[in-house]
């Protein structure tokens, strides 16, 4: 039985509470992700979107120079290391969600994504049935905090 441990990303980047819009704005754009998990030290306190700068921050007259503290989401799912691809692919599924932090007693470990469980061919059925019943339902708002 796989474990997320064995398909996540482990090179994440970071911000902390205290970095700004732009700056995080920046690091999405010349990293190409959308996803940014916002720690204290290496303990997980919650996630920043391309989503959460726009909604949150720019469309609320928010500067950029505006805190991370003022748009970022805290107490998403996390999943564990040692759970099983399969587990997280179910509850991707069944709460819609595309991408779970790696969380080990409160420090964050890695990112496990779809796509790390398709382009990694593991569990590709449920990969794809958790994208299709994402999609299906048409996600709005954040999708990852839960």
């Amino acid at each position: 039985m796989r474990k997320i441990a064995d398909i996540m990303s482990s090179d994440c980047i970071t911000v902390s509470r205290k970095d700004n819009i732009q700056q995080t704005a920046r690091l999405m754009r010349d990293n190409d992700i959308g996803f940014i998990p916002v720690v204290e030290g290496r303990n997980l306190i919650g996630v920043v979107t391309d989503r959460d700068l726009v909604i949150r921050g720019y469309a609320n007259d928010r500067q950029g120079t505006a805190s991370i503290e003022d748009v970022f989401t805290e107490g998403v799912r996390t999943v564990s290391p040692d759970m099983s691809v399969d587990e997280a692919a179910n509850i991707m599924a069944s709460e819609q969600i595309r991408r779970l932090p790696v969380v080990q007693n409160g420090i964050l470990e890695g990112i496990v994504s779809l796509g790390d469980m398709a382009v990694r061919e593991i569990f590709v059925n449920e990969a794809g049935e958790a994208l299709s019943d994402i999609s299906e339902n048409g996600i709005q708002g954040s999708s990852y905090a839960h």
